[in-house]
């Protein structure tokens, strides 16, 4: 019996199939027809593109992934500022006046109408010119009336020297001879009388005339000591002059003193009186400022004290002239510190003022108080704790920001000079402006620092009254 080529599959374990008819039993099903195998090279175009899209996919989502992880691989992009060698001058900053060294008020002695003001503010006057000049009509006519007197006292010690005193010698010669005379005629009259030729009383007029001779004589002798000039004639005479020429004098300044003349030259820079004024003594008039060496006078902070000292070479520039600047010299620093203000009065001399400069002008100093010429110098952005004993810095070391503690030197505003801790060309990360860790793997972005202006210590001082 033949067999039938169809075989029946054995029932799936465990589903449950519906019961299939049992196959009809005849001839054979006729052959379908054969289908034709699919084309090679059609289909592999579609396989190589399919395969780029996922090498492509594949790739973008590799970039994609570096790109997310690149601050993890190669660290964060971070600027630094790199130390540098340079010169770094720090200096002081002040406020204050122009002044002079010496200021002059000028008041009267006496009181009196104004006569006359021959100066104006502000006007450049030379020593022992006419200022001020009072209403001194009566103070010439005693200054006359003693110049009169001390004519006369002269006109006296000549009368001496000329007439009396040769009046006097030719009197003593004249007493003198007149007194031999007489002595003779008594030597004569004594023999007489011995030889009985003349009487007693002849001889007693000759001794009477012989002693009034003496006593004339003794007369003349004073009268011409008198005369001579170291008598009491001639002394009473010079010193009859001397009185005179005292009283002239004293006219002369009470003269003198109703005009105020310049003591020494500057400029005026104050005036209170004008023409007709009726002054008192001792009033202010005017303030002369004398001309010679300038100052400026400022108030420095008593913190920065330890950094000024005497000599010490500065830059000024009036606030009206902002763009001109002076020389000056530190020439005088208080001992004592203003308590209310925390400050000391620091004097500079300005060796060769500009033309410009005023009394009482308001100028700004830089005190030159250290200089470094080759420093080590990092911007003061970069510091951490620069105020502590142990400022810090984050330098860039192998692709990481390393904490490092520095030694700082000189202090300015923009600059400070590292005396150990960083070397020169090292890059440094401005911790407060990147928020960088220390251990933190970063990409060094160099910056250019902020442009060094001169360097100026913390804390400007407080300006000058």
């Amino acid at each position: 019996m033949p067999q039938d080529d169809h075989l029946i599959e054995p029932p799936v374990v465990g589903h449950t199939q519906p019961a299939s008819p049992p196959p009809k039993l005849g001839p054979p099903a006729p052959a379908l027809p054969a289908v034709p195998a699919p084309d090679d090279s059609k289909s592999a175009p579609r396989s190589l593109r399919s395969w780029l899209l996922i090498a492509l996919a594949t790739a973008l989502s590799l970039a994609a992934a570096l790109y997310l992880l690149r601050n993890v691989l190669l660290g964060t992009p971070t600027p630094v500022y790199t130390a540098t060698r340079a010169e770094l001058v720090q200096s002081v900053v002040a406020s204050g006046r122009v002044v002079s060294p010496q200021r002059v008020t000028v008041a009267l002695q006496n009181s009196g109408r104004v006569l006359r003001v021959a100066v104006a503010e502000g006007q450049t006057v030379e020593r022992g010119q006419l200022l001020i000049e009072l209403d001194n009509s009566d103070t010439r006519a005693s200054l006359a009336q003693a110049r009169a007197a001390v004519a006369q006292a002269q006109a006296r010690v000549r009368q001496l020297r000329e007439l009396s005193q040769p009046l006097a010698t030719q009197a003593l010669a004249q007493a003198q001879a007149t007194a031999l005379q007489t002595r003779k005629v008594l030597a004569r009259d004594r023999d007489l009388v011995a030889q009985g030729f003349i009487s007693q009383a002849v001889l007693d007029d000759a001794q009477r005339a012989a002693d009034v001779a003496s006593s004339q004589v003794a007369s003349a002798q004073a009268q011409a000591q008198t005369s001579t000039p170291g008598g009491s004639d001639a002394a009473l005479a010079q010193a009859a002059l001397a009185q005179a020429l005292a009283g002239q004098q004293l006219a002369s300044v009470k003269l003198a003193q109703g005009q105020v003349l310049a003591p020494s030259s500057g400029v005026l820079i104050s005036r209170d009186v004008e023409v007709g004024d009726i002054v008192q003594p001792g009033k202010a008039l005017m303030v002369l400022a004398a001309s010679g060496q300038t100052q400026v006078l400022v108030q420095i902070d008593e913190k920065n004290l330890a950094k000024i000292a005497l000599g010490q070479k500065a830059l000024g520039s009036a606030d009206a002239f902002a763009s001109q600047r002076f020389d000056a010299v530190v020439a005088y620093i208080n001992p004592g510190v203003d308590a209310a203000r925390g400050s000391v009065e620091v004097k500079l001399a300005v060796t060769q003022p500009p033309a410009y400069l005023r009394q009482d002008m308001t100028v700004s100093i830089d005190i030159e108080t250290a200089r470094r010429t080759s420093a080590v110098v990092l911007p003061t952005s970069t510091l951490e704790d620069a105020a502590s004993d142990k400022p810090w810095v984050l330098v860039v070391r192998d692709q990481r920001a390393v904490k490092q503690f520095v030694t700082l030197g000189l202090r300015g505003d923009t600059r400070v000079e590292v005396l150990s801790g960083i070397a020169a060309g090292e890059g440094v990360v401005p911790v407060s402006k990147t928020g960088v860790k220390a251990g933190q793997r970063v990409r060094a972005r160099v910056q250019a620092p902020p442009a060094p202006a001169r360097e100026r210590a913390a804390g400007k001082s407080p300006m000058a009254p």
